[in-house]
């Protein structure tokens, strides 16, 4: 009778342990995957001057993860509207690093800057499991480390699964592999009774029209062994100002862009459905990011912000790789140094070709100043601002 009561004992000592180590093991996950969605602050410069929701043109996103903040940058000066987009894709985080870059530093003298830097904000709250990302990175300052999201290609499966067989993009029916359903770079134009990615597709859609957007840039990052890598993609309708822009960069800034035409089989993307069914120019500009190679050691922090991969490298030294790539990596201040250069001289020569949809802009750094002087030496100190200045 003992022995039974001992033993009985030692079954619940031994359940309650198990209970226990679940429950602390489930709020230390539940923590985690709620910090994800908290968003990187971002202080408000000194053209900003409203912010709006996304599911401001489209209320069926409204209260969920994928809603996200509208900058809106106006001289009160008439001329063009610009829309930026970052972070279409969440992996290719130097379109988001430019998006913060010039909402807190730039100055617009003529027309509008609009600025999305979370274009698809669920996919900065998920990782994609096979490469076992970091949730977050940090950039280095003068005054400490600033930190930011670090995502997925795709929109977060909480909000859209499962992924089918097959995906028919609307309104083409093209058919792509059944994943390209979460991505939103295979969304355009949207529908607002789709699927949650093609809806936020249709709230920025609705957005370039309600706002009489003249030009759309959207930044992005490849992977280094990718043929389209360092170039401008363009509409038809922007190759004037792509070509242009390039040619100023190398000539100007030493820094070499190419220029493809979009092509108006490939279904989708910004570049293609954004300047066939909105009156915007639309050009699309991609960096080199190793995180992104499949040929590379650890998916780690230090390899987001140096870019630097020794298997990377050996491919590199096979001729395996598109871009120019040596022990120095591709850092962080390059691919926004890219990103920040190809967009102010494409708003440049937009200006000077169509001087109706002029936009002016200042005080942001290009690629050499952030090569030098490093990207923390520009982004501002969240702490030293007001809650109303975030």
């Amino acid at each position: 009778m003992v022995d039974k009561e001992v033993d009985r004992r030692r079954r619940y000592t031994k359940a309650t342990i198990v209970l226990i180590t679940t429950l602390v093991f489930t709020f230390a996950a539940s923590k985690l995957i709620m910090s994800s969605y908290e968003v990187e602050p971002i202080v408000k410069g000194p053209s900003v001057r409203e912010v709006k929701r996304l599911s401001h043109y489209h209320p069926g996103i409204a209260g969920t993860p994928g809603d996200t903040d509208v900058y809106f940058l106006d001289s009160g000066t008439p001329g063009g509207t610009a829309l930026m987009l970052g972070g279409i894709h969440a992996t290719e985080v130097a379109g988001m690093l430019t998006s913060v870059l010039f909402i807190e530093t730039a100055q617009v003298n003529q027309g509008r800057l609009i600025i999305i830097p979370h274009s698809n904000n669920s996919a900065f709250a998920t990782q994609p499991a096979e490469d076992a990302f970091v949730p977050v990175f940090y950039i280095e300052t003068g005054w400490g480390k600033r930190w930011f999201r670090l995502g997925d290609r795709l929109t977060n499966p909480v909000l859209q699964w499962p992924d089918p067989d097959a995906y028919a993009h609307y309104p083409s029916g093209q058919i792509l592999s059944g994943s390209e359903v979460r991505n939103l770079n295979r969304a355009f134009p949207g529908r607002p009774d789709g699927l949650y990615t093609e809806q936020v597709a249709y709230a920025i859609t609705q957005l370039i029209i309600e706002e009489d957007c003249d030009l759309v840039v959207d930044m992005h990052e490849a992977s280094a062994m990718y043929p389209v890598v360092n170039v401008m993609v363009s509409h038809a309708n922007a190759m004037d100002i792509a070509g242009m822009a390039a040619m100023t960069m190398d000539f100007e800034e030493g820094v070499y862009i190419g220029v493809e035409a979009s092509p108006e089989g490939l279904r989708g993307l910004t570049h293609r459905e954004v300047g066939d069914h909105t009156q915007a120019k639309v050009i699309l500009m991609e960096t080199a990011n190793p995180i992104m190679d499949y040929v590379r050691g650890k998916a780690t922090e230090e390899l987001v912000v140096t870019g630097k991969d020794e298997f990377l490298l050996m491919a590199a030294e096979r001729g395996m790789v598109t871009i120019p790539y040596d022990e120095n990596g591709v850092p962080i201040e390059e691919r926004v140094g890219r990103h920040s250069s190809g967009m102010q001289q494409i708003l440049s020569i937009m200006s000077m070709m169509y001087p109706d949809s002029a936009i002016e802009v200042e005080g942001v750094p290009k690629h050499a100043e952030l090569k030098e002087h490093g990207l923390g030496q520009f982004l501002k100190n969240p702490s030293d601002f007001s809650q109303e200045a975030l």
